[in-house]
């Protein structure tokens, strides 16, 4: 009997623990434990279950949890899916063919947990929960620095700069840097450098950071820039960084170095704007006085300018403070010597015009003073003729007569050039240049001649026989020019250009000549001669007639030829 009883109740046993690991095995649901998604884009959860055995009966349901009391979303039993009236989410969720849970634009209090339940009825009950984390960038971060005067003397820390960061999530975190080096957080207020952080919760959710950066400021800092950077955190990334503009400090420190300089580059030259400056290390700048000689003289900011200085404005230049920050304002004074440089116009000797014969020796001298070295050189039509100040012309002829320019010049002082100018007229009979010939297309044609002549007083121009005439002047030459018609006694005996004036005359004959192929004005020889071109035309057609003779008799003895017996 009782080892009936023991076997029975080892049976129920063995039975009950079967059972029991049936129903815990029964249904089994898999989701993404966390998923990460940006407020305001849709997200999707997905569920997935699986069963030990089929069941005519499957609900999968979509629930949160509030303070112990869980509240449904949307179900599934079958193939349709059903959303629940009256929840938070009753108008952004909908439940997939999956049974995947999509909410469409995730706000920051949607990070919460979502339970995917699957009921299987007899078979069980089952459940998995996933964690939903909300990320929003933050805007970028403002940093603003005091306008306060920080002083070096300082005893204490003094707040240098505020940053606020708005509209994060999850909370980001402040960054300070200097120029390039990202400051250690410090929360000691017994430090010389130390951060004062604050954090807001918007009603959205979203978080706004704030940090002031409190700097016992030294000399050092008087160049650094400061910004700051808000490091936050987006889905699957590792931390981003927004950068603040940066800003720097107005401090007072007191000076070690004064100096005083002349802005200008270069040497100064008479007509110079001069700018002196004077400036020190210190800061603020303190208020200058200006002196020449011992003499006040009013600058402006630590600036002082002269206008178009001469050589009257050079000596010593004093530029002074009273400094009063650790002393008992005693004067600092700087000194410059100010050397202006200058070139004393050009003179020429003999003053002109001058006039010399045809033949005559000419001799001519310029001079000037300068501050420095200087040179003097004479130049016509952009040659250099000398390269002192004295010009020695021997023989003077027609073509020695124009301008003389004689440039002064300090090499040591870019600019500094004084130039005068003497001319030179050369009296003598005229003299014509080489001319050039004429051509025509045929005889008849109208033809334009050029003559050239150097003289003084000014030659007259005599055309034979004439034409309609025209004269100018180019430099020292005149030119004359006649349009006439191409006659038979043009091209026979040519147009003569002479000219005169009261110490003699010369004269010039010009061909006129028919064009040929290949001619052109500057051909000579027998193309220049009427003749000659008259000639060659008459050989060329004698040619022609000479060659078919000789193929007319040629033709002739070949018919000959074929008559004869054979």
């Amino acid at each position: 009997m009782d080892g009936t009883f023991m076997s029975g109740r080892t049976s129920l046993l063995c039975t009950l623990l079967l059972l029991g690991l049936q129903v815990c095995w029964a249904v089994k649901v898999t989701v993404t434990p966390k998923v990460e998604v940006i407020q305001g884009d849709p997200v999707k959860l997905p569920c997935t279950y699986e069963t030990s055995e089929k069941s005519k009966m499957m609900v999968v349901e979509w629930l949160i949890e509030n303070a112990g009391v869980r509240t449904r979303l949307v179900f599934r039993s079958g193939a349709d899916s059903k959303v629940d009236d009256g929840t938070p989410y009753t108008n952004r969720v909908t439940m997939g063919v999956d049974n995947s849970l999509n909410i469409a634009a995730v706000a920051v209090s949607d990070e919460r947990a979502f339970i995917c339940q699957v009921n299987g009825g007899v078979i069980g009950v089952a459940e998995a929960r996933t964690e939903l984390q909300v990320f929003s960038a933050p805007e970028e971060p403002e940093a603003v620095g005091t306008t306060q005067l920080l002083s070096v003397t300082s005893g204490a820390p003094e707040k240098i700069g505020h940053c606020t960061a708005k509209n994060g999530h999850p909370q980001p975190r402040i960054i300070w840097y200097k120029d390039a080096s990202p400051l250690p957080e410090v929360k000691d207020i017994n430090e010389d450098m130390y951060m004062v952080p604050s954090v807001v919760k918007e009603s959205s959710g979203l978080f706004t950071i704030n940090n002031q950066l409190y700097l016992k400021v030294q000399k050092a800092d008087k160049d650094s820039k400061f910004h700051c950077v808000v490091e936050y955190m987006m889905p699957n990334s590792a931390p981003q960084q927004k950068s603040s503009q940066t800003f720097s400090l107005n401090m007072h420190y007191p000076m070690e170095v004064m100096t005083f300089s002349i802005v200008n580059d270069g040497p100064i030259k008479e007509g110079d704007d001069v700018t002196m400056k004077c400036v020190t290390d210190g800061n603020p700048q303190p208020t200058f006085d200006f002196a020449v000689a011992g003499n006040p003289i009013s600058g402006e900011g630590g600036l002082l300018t002269l206008k178009k200085v001469t050589r009257n404005n050079a000596g010593e230049y004093t530029c002074s403070f009273l400094d009063c920050d650790f002393s008992d304002c005693d004067e600092i004074p700087r000194t410059l010597n100010l050397a202006v440089h200058y070139l004393d116009p050009v003179v020429i000797a003999p003053a002109g015009p001058l006039t010399a014969k045809k033949g005559d020796a000419v001799e001519l001298q310029c001079k000037t003073k300068a501050s420095g070295d200087y040179t003097l050189v004479w130049k016509k039509d952009s040659k250099d003729l000398s390269q002192t100040g004295a010009l020695s012309l021997a023989s003077v002829s027609l073509a020695d007569a124009g301008d003389y320019l004689c440039v002064g010049s300090m090499p040591s002082v870019p600019g500094l050039v004084k130039e005068a100018t003497v001319t030179l007229v050369v009296s003598g009979a005229p003299e014509i240049d080489a001319p050039t010939n004429g051509q025509v297309e045929k005889e008849g044609d109208m033809v334009t001649l050029t003559c050239s002549a150097q003289g003084h007083p000014a030659p007259q121009f005599t055309w034979t026989p004439s034409g309609k005439e025209s004269v100018d002047m180019k430099g020292n030459v005149m030119v004359s020019t006649v349009t006439l018609k191409a006659t038979a006694e043009v091209m026979k005996d040519g147009v003569v250009c002479k000219v005169s004036n009261e110490h003699g005359e010369d004269m010039k004959t010009i061909q006129v000549a028919l064009k040929t192929a290949g001619s052109n004005e500057a051909d000579s020889g027998n193309r220049g001669n009427p003749v000659f071109a008259t000639a060659d035309k008459q050989q060329g057609g004698s040619s022609g007639v000479v060659i078919a003779v000789v193929i007319c008799v040629l033709l002739l003895l070949i018919v000959v030829a074929a008559l004869l017996p054979k």
